[in-house]
C-alpha cells in the first residue's frame, strides 16, 4: 500500500456505527469563531434533521489537540473534514443534538475560543448554552481535559473521552513523552484529577491499546477519579484496539458508540433545565 493510499484511507475512515437520520442532518459550514495569526478560524455546526428554527438544542464540541497544519501535512485535510469527525458529528446530530467541529491553529486556546463562542452566540446558533458537552479522543484528549479544568463546572456539562491520553502523575512522563513523539498538545501538563470539575465523564477504554504510555496513565486516571467519587462511566472494550470505533467493525464497538450517544443525550448528563 502506497503512502498516499494509506493516508487517504485513514482520513476517510468513518465510525463503524450508523443511525437513522445521519444523511438528513443539516450542516452550517464555516462559521467564523475567531481570528488567529491573521486568519479567520471557522467551525461547522451539524443540526438534527428539520431542526433549524426550532427549539434550542444541547451541543457537543469535538475537541482537537493536534494542529490542523500537522493534519494537512500528514493526511491531506483538516480534522473537521476527516471521515471520523464528520461521521461522529452526523451521528450526534441524528441523536437530536448539535455537533460542532472546527479548524485550529493553536489547539488549547482555540478549544477554549470555540466553547466561549458557542456559549456567547448560543441563541443565534440554535443552541442551549446551558447544555454543552465535549467529545475527544487519543492525543486530542489532553486539550479537552484542559478545557474542563480551566473552565471549571461552567465550561461544559459532560465529557466523552475515547481511548484518551490523560494525565501524568508527579514523577511520571508517559503522556509527556507521547506528546513529544506524536506532536499533540499536552495542554493539561502539571494538572491532576483533583483539578477536574465535578461533571459526568464517559471513558471508552481500548483493552488492546498499544499506544505508548496511554493505558498506564488512563488506568491511574480512572482509579483516581473513582477515589474522588467523580461521576465517571468507564466502558472497556477488552478486545478493542486503539481507534476501535473506526477500525473494529464488531458488535462491541457498535454498542459502545450507541452507549456514548445515549450518554450525550441523557438529560442528567447535559443538565436538563426546564424552560
Amino acid at each position: 500500500m502506497s503512502e498516499d493510499t494509506r493516508q487517504d484511507h485513514i482520513s476517510r475512515k468513518r465510525v463503524v456505527y450508523a443511525a437513522a437520520g445521519m444523511d438528513g442532518v443539516t450542516v452550517r459550514r464555516d462559521e467564523t469563531y475567531r481570528a488567529a495569526d491573521g486568519a479567520a478560524l471557522a467551525m461547522d455546526l451539524y443540526y438534527p434533521p428539520d431542526s433549524i428554527g426550532g427549539a434550542a438544542r444541547p451541543a457537543v464540541v469535538f475537541v482537537t489537540g493536534f494542529t490542523d497544519a500537522g493534519a494537512e501535512r500528514m493526511l491531506g485535510c483538516r480534522f473537521k473534514e476527516m471521515g471520523s469527525f464528520v461521521s461522529w458529528a452526523q451521528l450526534t446530530a441524528a441523536s437530536g443534538l448539535v455537533a460542532v467541529t472546527y479548524e485550529n491553529r493553536h489547539p488549547a486556546p482555540d478549544a477554549q475560543a470555540v466553547l466561549h463562542y458557542v456559549r456567547e452566540h448560543a441563541a443565534r446558533l440554535g443552541i442551549d448554552g446551558r447544555r454543552i458537552g465535549v467529545w475527544s479522543c487519543s492525543g486530542h484528549a489532553p486539550t479537552a481535559l484542559a478545557a474542563l479544568i480551566q473552565g471549571g463546572d461552567q465550561a461544559v456539562t459532560c465529557a466523552v473521552l475515547y481511548y484518551p491520553y490523560t494525565l501524568d502523575r508527579p514523577g511520571e512522563v508517559g503522556v509527556a513523552d507521547a506528546a513529544s513523539r506524536m506532536h499533540f498538545v499536552n495542554a493539561c501538563a502539571g494538572a491532576s484529577v483533583d483539578d477536574l470539575p465535578d461533571v459526568p465523564l464517559f471513558i471508552a477504554r481500548a483493552g488492546q491499546d498499544r499506544m505508548p504510555g496511554l493505558t498506564t496513565a488512563l488506568d491511574r486516571f480512572v482509579a483516581s477519579a473513582l477515589a474522588r467519587n467523580l461521576p465517571i462511566t468507564v466502558v472497556n472494550h477488552a478486545a478493542g484496539p486503539h481507534a476501535f470505533d473506526l477500525f473494529d467493525d464488531g458488535a462491541v464497538s457498535r454498542e459502545i458508540v450507541r452507549q456514548t450517544l445515549t450518554f450525550l443525550q441523557c438529560r442528567t448528563h447535559l443538565r436538563y433545565i426546564e424552560p
